[in-house]
């Protein structure tokens, strides 16, 4: 077997494996983009593994596990494959320790709402700790980090809007031009006028008041799934499926936003309209969250695939994502509202709760009206006025009372077992609902549904046990990725979920 046709499923530092390195960038391998990253010393340039130019020199390479790192050590990004879009590292998403919650953190915008202090303490830890193990695992701080991140966002807002250039640079969270200035030098060898002569053309291409980007994504992607799980279960006037696109309404830090995303051969289409351009980094982080583009399908697909049984399902559709949320709260929500009922009455009872206590948006471009209410604007909420059974009023009164006075907390940053043990302590949660949250909400990509009702009608077509415990004794071999397995098990009905909408 080619030793590079595989990307490595959990690597300790992938980096640091020179080899493995060397030959990813001498085969243009792009699975391993965002895994590392290859620093020319002859040129003081850094590159994807998959950069289009002709290898350096074995000699020549160096390899860095971040972008910021590169830059840290004085390197400029390559004007050709342009390293600082690449897919995020796909460890961040299927780890829970402290290193891979803070990278989520610092892609979310903590570091420059809240400072590295903010961060600390979301993760309780001390600065100093977080530092030291950012550092030993990537290669540069937090604020490094958050400084790179800041960099690839103002290259965005550059080369797809009109705006001035003073107000590039504090919507991308610099605090000054000058370091806006000096930073676009620093890491793209290019002025910030000269990044935007050279993407000209694409301005004038783009509507008035949005912004128009691509999300990458690793191959294979099978958009059938997850655009097909979140059409279906859209809540009117928050979400809806338009013109081949999905389109949601987003509550951001500083504002609010809606976003238009469509599966493409090669990358997600991302068009964004926001109130306040300051959140278009959280915007960007919270559509790849949702859609799992940081996934690496290519080391999950081969786990699954050396099960027998799951194998032809995996042959036929490779590439499922897990499809997320925007907000962990406002699934937490949903879930609850989708106990034990259809689909589509999920879906309506969710949206007499937006249209009740939603905060009203406008949306010229569609049918959008509402933001999903917060915790805090049901917490208020008459339990009488909800027509859902006397028990599951209590379940969702007391889910959404923790949530909004922060006795419950769930987030990217949330330590998955606790918030288990948290949530199997609230009345009316069970295993089922606590494992969707853990799945579609917290991004734990080992999160299993062993008595979902499509899931054991699924195993037993396959021939794999239908009992939740002796199913979840037989899924032990697809450990970490049994939220994926989930995805290919549902696959197997003939439900809206799995199609992408005409």
């Amino acid at each position: 077997m080619n030793p590079v046709a595989t990307a490595p499923a959990a690597p300790a530092a992938t980096h640091t494996d020179t080899e493995r390195c060397v030959r990813a960038v001498q085969s243009k391998d792009a699975r391993f983009d965002g895994w590392f990253f290859t620093a020319v010393l002859t040129t003081r340039i850094y590159c994807r593994p998959s950069c289009p130019v002709v290898p350096p020199k074995v000699e020549n390479m160096a390899f860095y596990p971040s972008a910021a790192a590169c830059q840290q050590a004085g390197f400029r990004a390559c004007k050709r494959c342009r390293p600082d879009t690449t897919p995020g590292s796909p460890e961040w998403n299927a780890r829970a320790d402290s290193v891979a919650r803070a990278m989520r953190l610092i892609r979310d915008g903590v570091v420059d709402r809240e400072g590295v202090s903010g961060l600390a303490a979301r993760l309780g830890y001390s600065a100093r700790q977080i530092e030291r193990q950012l550092r030993a695992e990537l290669g540069a701080g937090p604020l490094a980090l958050a400084r790179a991140q800041r960099a690839q966002t103002a290259r965005i807002l550059i080369e797809t809007t009109a705006l001035p250039m003073a107000d590039v640079a504090f919507a991308a969270g610099f605090a000054s031009v000058r370091t806006f200035n000096d930073t676009v030098r620093e890491v793209f060898a290019l002025a910030p006028t000269e990044l935007r002569a050279r993407a000209a053309r694409g301005i004038a291409r783009q509507a008035p008041g949005s912004i128009a980007l691509r999300l990458p994504y690793r191959a294979p992607l099978n958009p059938d799934n997850l655009f097909g799980h979140l059409a279906a279960t859209a809540v009117p006037g928050v979400e809806e499926w338009r013109g081949g696109a999905y389109r949601r309404t987003l509550s951001l830090p500083y504002g609010h936003g809606i976003v238009e995303l469509t599966p493409g051969p090669d990358h997600i289409g991302c068009l964004l309209s926001l109130t306040d351009l300051r959140d278009l980094t959280i915007a960007i982080s919270r559509c790849r969250w949702m859609l799992d583009l940081d996934a690496d399908p290519v080391a999950v697909d081969d786990r699954l695939r050396a099960d027998p049984l799951l194998a032809p399902l995996v042959d036929k559709a490779p590439g499922r994502r897990v499809p997320r949320t925007v907000d962990a709260a406002e699934f937490a929500v949903r879930a609850v509202l989708g106990q034990q009922v259809s689909t589509a009455a999920a879906r309506t009872h969710a949206a007499r709760l937006v249209t009740a206590h939603g905060e009203p948006v406008e949306d010229t471009a569609g049918g959008l009206t509402h933001l999903f209410p917060t915790p805090e604007a049901l917490a208020g909420l008459d339990p009488e006025s909800l027509a859902l059974p006397r028990s599951r009023r209590a379940t969702l009164t007391t889910l959404v009372a923790g949530l909004a006075d922060g006795s419950l907390a769930l987030g990217i940053d949330t330590d998955w077992d606790r918030a288990r043990a948290q949530l199997l302590e609230l009345p009316g949660f069970g295993p089922w609902t606590v494992e969707v949250i853990a799945m579609r909400a917290l991004g734990d990509p080992d999160a299993f549904l062993p008595s979902d009702l499509g899931v054991r009608r699924a195993a037993r077509s396959l021939g794999l046990p239908s009992s939740p415990a002796a199913l979840t004794a037989s899924a032990a071999a697809w450990r970490p990725w049994r939220a994926y397995a989930v995805q290919y098990l549902w696959a197997t009905d003939d439900h809206p979920i799995n199609h992408l909408p005409a």
